[in-house]
């Protein structure tokens, strides 16, 4: 099936950033969000004799009451929209109970809250037209409760993929289609200090991603190697094992 009107959320750098590079080179027409309009706006000068037609706008998540206006507004200026990635996604966070719980708050607000507002807003467009792929960018740290400082970033990456499971039990057989990915560290500002020989970079990383997205497979690990094992260890390995590898 054809989804040649894309919206991405967080489109103004890392993993949003290198979809929409990716989709405009295809030929696709996208609505890109971002906080940071002036980083759209260059994209949008860089892309726009690639893609069909780009339509770019401001966006925070964390606002829920603007999230089905910037999405609505987009339709309209797109005719309708095929697909919506919801990537926009914060990784902040601090060990539970240091004093320092804005930083967690803010990351649950965002990766979740937000993320939850911006489901609401691509299904309400979905619903009304019978059709659709809603793409979920959760995170390899949903699968299992990570500690320390990633503590919360994990849970709000837990729940959106629960989130995403709920909707493919309703859906089954409809022509809304939904997916989780589940990218493991790859080379992004979110991921920058990490020391890990795990690592992949960009452009790998991107092309996974994209590769994993257009396939509209429920769940989806990427890049693939390592990270299918890690998956399968993570979930069906003792406690008393899975606890050191994290």
């Amino acid at each position: 099936m054809s989804r040649n009107k894309i919206l991405i959320t967080g489109a103004s750098s890392g993993l949003g950033e290198g979809m929409a590079r990716s989709y405009a080179a295809q030929g696709h027409a996208l609505a890109l969000c971002a906080r940071r309009v002036e980083r759209l706006d260059k994209l949008k000068a860089e892309l726009g004799g690639q893609a069909s037609q780009i339509a770019v706008a401001g966006l925070d998540v964390t606002d829920v009451d603007t999230v089905p206006i910037v999405f609505g507004a987009l339709r309209e200026e797109l005719g309708g929209l095929d697909r919506v990635i919801v990537n926009a996604g914060l990784g902040k966070g601090a060990p539970i109970g240091t004093g320092k719980a804005h930083a967690n708050l803010q990351t649950v607000q965002t990766n979740l809250i937000g993320a939850l507002a911006q489901v609401e807003a691509a299904m309400e467009i979905f619903r009304a037209q019978n059709s659709g792929h809603l793409v979920l960018i959760s995170s390899m740290s949903a699968v299992h409760g990570l500690p320390r400082a990633q503590a919360a970033y994990s849970a709000s990456k837990a729940g959106l993929s629960a989130l995403g499971e709920g909707l493919q039990a309703e859906l089954a057989g409809s022509p809304i289609k939904v997916s989780v990915i589940l990218p493991g560290y790859i080379s992004t500002d979110i991921n920058a200090g990490v020391k890990t020989r795990m690592m992949t970079d960009l452009d790998s990383g991107v092309t996974a991603l994209v590769a994993a997205i257009d396939s509209e497979r429920d769940r989806t690990v990427v890049p693939r190697w390592p990270w299918t094992a890690i998956d399968l260890a993570l979930r069906h390995l003792p406690a008393t094992i899975t606890r050191r590898m994290v």
